[in-house]
């Protein structure tokens, strides 16, 4: 059975093996991995993990505040799932309040949809009527996991992103 839960150092090797089934240096929606994170080391990922942490109330610069979570089942690490508290520019164009992304040997289980339903309750209980979910116009699964949460189109944009479909799902 999934969960989320808070970021640990403590699933330092199965995160490693997810990164490396993505592929290094690509983006992960949702994990907050920046260019320069250092995540290979158990002393470089602790660090990181606890900036993940510590951005709910203190975000790096350029940030908004952000919960993020983790997808996993006992100790194997399935995916990451990010809610930002509010929407700067650059969010309210292309990014949104909530990123997702799930390790591909761990897809076409739903756990993407379960991760989204689980986070909606955090969304309202931080006082958010409403969230802005955004996805690649490509990615046919991410829009239908966005629609079946409530998820209503709003437009497609070129963004500095790509081309995304903007959904708002009220709460």
């Amino acid at each position: 059975m999934p969960e989320l839960i808070a970021p640990t150092a403590r699933l330092h090797a199965s995160w490693i093996e997810s990164r490396d089934e993505w592929g290094r240096d690509v983006h992960q929606d949702g994990a907050g991995l920046r260019e320069g994170d250092e995540v290979d080391s158990p002393e470089g990922f602790g660090a990181w993990v606890a900036g993940l942490n510590a951005a709910e109330l203190e975000p790096p610069d350029g940030w908004v505040p952000c919960s993020f979570r983790w997808i996993v089942e006992g100790d194997q690490y399935l995916g990451a799932i990010a809610l930002r508290h509010e929407l700067n520019d650059f969010l309210l164009e292309a990014g949104g309040h909530i990123g997702y992304g799930v390790r591909p040997s761990a897809r076409r289980r739903g756990l993407a949809s379960w991760a989204l339903g689980a986070i909606l309750p955090e969304a309202r209980e931080r006082g958010l009527d409403r969230v802005l979910v955004t996805c690649n116009v490509t990615n046919t699964a991410s829009a239908r996991i966005i629609e079946r949460h409530g998820g209503v189109l709003e437009d497609v944009r070129v963004t500095g992103l790509g081309t995304l479909k903007r959904y708002w799902i009220t709460l």
